[in-house]
């Protein structure tokens, strides 16, 4: 077996990049080479700043000669059915075919031979036509060539089992020749295997494995950052940014003066971040004025003009960030709410201003719910976009919010108003904390519910993998803060009187944009016909948000559905996430309700439910009653829906089971009133001995029709009873 060895270098790949081009590197030479009938055992692919890598084991010398029929058309077939067979079959007239014969009739097959062919034959084949439909997000053609690249390609390196494949593209012939690091070595060397190649790459300063770079540098930060008494602020998307960046990773220790540490930690790491691509370091649980950066070579010096020339550059990046935080600080963050009418949230749900005045009614209608005070919830609305304005923000969109918290802690707001101006975007992950505080998960749920209703308002729905306004993290969000801070909320109310908002928002003195809200609801039949007619003329009179206030909550179901669909989808894939199984929760679904927290409680206790004997074997006999009353129904055309009736309960056992099922149905549906569900599961538990008892001693299909009927209603009643805690057809087992 043969290893392929490939390597493309080049000038800088972006870091941002390599990873992506590595999967895709991998998966077009998966691709090609399975095509070509070419098995092998692994493919592992490697990039640095200037090279993106293959290897690939265990490739035949050769692939398998092909022997294959391929039917045709019948003999006598049209003309043009048959120029087809040929066409596709390679053959030049029908006697190339053979004639068979079946049961209507004789056919044309097509007997396709196709010998193996050497394993090199196909490299020089697969790989130019790689190179030239390699999907970089962004390429590039240099000098007088047609080809793309990522950055100008230099080199191809291409070796099977120790020889040089040979092909060219574009000028460049692929060779056994590579280089190591562009400055401390700089010469070519030949190669002549992975092993060999890794191995000279290192001793030529350049560290292959990305992983192994990564490593290198975290664990050289925490020892630089250690030698002075400070801890390392570890970040992941930094970490791997510094391994892309560098072929031979070098951490040192630079530091800044001590007067920028009036400046909140928060601006200090974000500036360092992204300006020099350098790693804070804290002195116990405060940022020190020093940072780690990551050089790219070991210095004759030790290091210390790079070190230097990164403190120069930083000071004047911290100088600026001071100078935009002082001068955000002269302004008061009420004072910049105005301003917000000149950001665009979108165009068809108007400005921030607009947004900022649904969001804090909103909040204060949410903050009883969830133990706010109404007041804070009202302040904190009104100011949580306020900071978007500011300098700072304008420079680093990724501080919204934590810079609002600051300015409103220096303007003597009250802590749990600057607090929630932080929380309210989060949570920005599925890592990331949810906020806890009243004020906050007010603020932050209605923040989320306006984003996802105004949206779905105007038909701006997520679609496949296309999500451009994080409408899945957004209901996320709102799934996890409801979930994790156990708040009892009936999300349909809610989500309607959001769409209320949005659409009043829109009115007076926006009319325009009130009626083009209208057309769009009408054109996608969210509303009946006639309603932009309707609108237009309640806005005809002087006080058109009130009189347009009638029509918004027709607008307000009607957009609402789809939407709790999708916030069903999301909590199905979140609970799925937590290991609960899929079918308990549709089962549960189908219910309906929109508590999520009691939603989330009744899969739960089914779970558990049905981990028991008496469960499981319920399940079972629940699923025997379906599907005989399935059958039954089909074959009957009517459904056995009526009370079975007691004077036609003749054996014991069905008696039994009529009364026990009466008692559970009662005493479970008191128990899911109550949201006590291990109490309506107990209450289920009392069916499964007169279930079992029913199909052991009763037949069903009795020769007496009324017999036979009244039975099916019986069972009837065993499905309806356990639809009081969960839909048990849509259980497996």
């Amino acid at each position: 077996m043969a290893e392929l060895l490939l390597e493309f270098f080049s000038e800088e790949i972006p870091a941002r990049m390599q990873t992506r081009a590595q999967g895709d590197l991998a998966r077009l030479l998966d691709e090609k080479l399975k095509a070509a009938g070419l098995d092998f055992e692994e493919i592992k692919t490697f990039a640095t700043p200037r090279r993106l890598t293959a290897v690939v084991n265990g490739l035949p010398k050769r692939s398998p000669d092909v022997r294959e029929e391929r039917k045709g058309p019948r003999v006598g077939a049209p003309d043009k059915a048959v120029e087809g067979f040929l066409k596709a079959a390679g053959l030049g007239s029908l006697d190339e075919a053979e004639i068979r014969e079946d049961k209507k009739g004789d056919f044309y097959v097509a007997l396709i031979e196709k010998p193996g062919r050497d394993t090199a034959d196909v490299i020089a084949e697969i790989v130019p036509e790689i190179v030239r439909a390699f999907p970089w997000p962004k390429a590039m053609r240099w000098g007088a060539g047609k080809l793309r690249w990522v950055r100008p390609l230099h080199s191809i390196l291409c070796l099977l089992d120790g020889k040089v494949v040979a092909f060219g593209i574009d000028g460049i012939e692929s060779g056994k020749v590579t280089r190591g690091h562009r400055f401390m070595a700089p010469n070519d060397f030949a190669v002549k295997d992975f092993a060999d190649y890794q191995a000279k790459l290192k001793k030529a300063f350049v560290i292959l494995d990305g992983d192994v770079r990564a490593a290198t540098i975290l664990d050289a930060a925490r020892a630089r950052a250690s030698e002075h008494g400070l801890g390392l602020v570890e970040d992941a998307g930094l970490l791997a940014e510094n391994a892309g960046l560098t072929e031979w990773p070098v951490p040192l220790m630079g530091s800044f003066d001590e007067d920028f540490l009036s400046v909140p930690p928060e601006v200090l790491a974000t500036s360092m971040k992204a300006h020099q691509k350098c790693f804070s370091v804290t002195k116990g649980d405060d940022l020190a004025n020093r940072f780690v950066l990551v050089a790219n070579l070991e210095a004759e010096d030790g290091g210390t003009a790079i070190t230097q020339g990164n403190e120069r550059v930083i000071a004047a990046r911290l100088s600026d960030a001071k100078f935009f935080f002082d001068q955000d600080r002269k302004i008061s963050l009420e004072a910049w709410v105005p301003k917000l009418k000149e950001i665009t949230f979108h165009e068809k749900l108007g400005s921030q201003y607009e947004r900022v005045q649904r969001i804090w009614r909103l909040a204060k209608e949410l903050a009883p719910i969830v133990g706010a005070d109404a007041e804070d919830a009202e302040r904190a609305g009104i100011l949580c976009k306020a900071d978007l304005v500011s300098d700072m923000v304008g420079e680093f969109p990724e501080l919204q919010g934590v810079m609002g918290r600051y300015y409103a802690l220096d303007q003597k707001e009250r802590p749990a108003v600057a607090n929630a101006i932080a929380d309210h975007y989060k949570p920005v992950g599925p890592s990331d904390e949810v906020p806890t505080a009243p004020v906050s998960i007010a603020l932050a749920l209605a923040d989320k519910l306006d984003t996802l209703v105004g949206f779905w308002a105007i038909d701006e729905k997520p679609t496949g993998s296309k999500d451009p306004y994080a409408l899945r993290r957004a209901a996320l969000g709102v799934i996890r803060i409801i979930l994790e801070n156990n708040i009892r909320l009936q999300i349909t109310d809610y989500c309607a009187a959001t769409t209320a908002h949005v659409f009043v928002s829109l009115g007076d003195p926006e009319r325009a944009r009130a009626v083009q809200a209208a057309q769009i609801l009408e054109t996608n039949k969210l509303v009946p016909k006639g309603f932009t007619d309707r609108v237009i003329d309640k806005l005809t009179g002087t006080d058109a948000a009130k009189k347009l206030s009638n029509e918004t909550v027709a607008v307000s179901w009607a957009a609402v559905t789809s939407l709790l669909d999708f916030l069903a989808d999301r909590l199905k894939v979140y609970l799925r996430d937590q290991g609960a199984r899929h079918d308990l929760v549709d089962a549960v679904f189908a219910l309906g309700g929109d508590d999520l927290l009691m939603i989330v409680r009744r899969v739960e206790a089914l779970g558990r439910f049905l981990d028991t004997d008496d469960g499981a074997n319920l399940l079972a006999g629940t699923k025997r009653a379906a599907n005989i009353l399935r059958i039954e129904e089909k074959k009957d055309k009517k459904a056995y829906d009526e009370a079975p009736d007691s004077k036609l309960l003749e054996a014991p056992e069905e008696k039994a089971l009529a009364r026990a099922v009466d008692e559970v149905e009662t005493a479970a549906a008191k128990a899911v009133a109550d949201e006590d569900f291990e109490a309506a599961m107990a209450a289920m538990a009392k069916l499964r001995a007169p279930v079992d008892a029913f199909f052991d001693a009763v037949t069903v299909n009795a020769d007496d029709p009324k017999l036979r009927e009244n039975r099916l209603r019986l069972l009837n009643r065993i499905r309806s009873t356990t639809k009081t805690v969960a839909d048990f057809s849509k259980i497996a087992g």
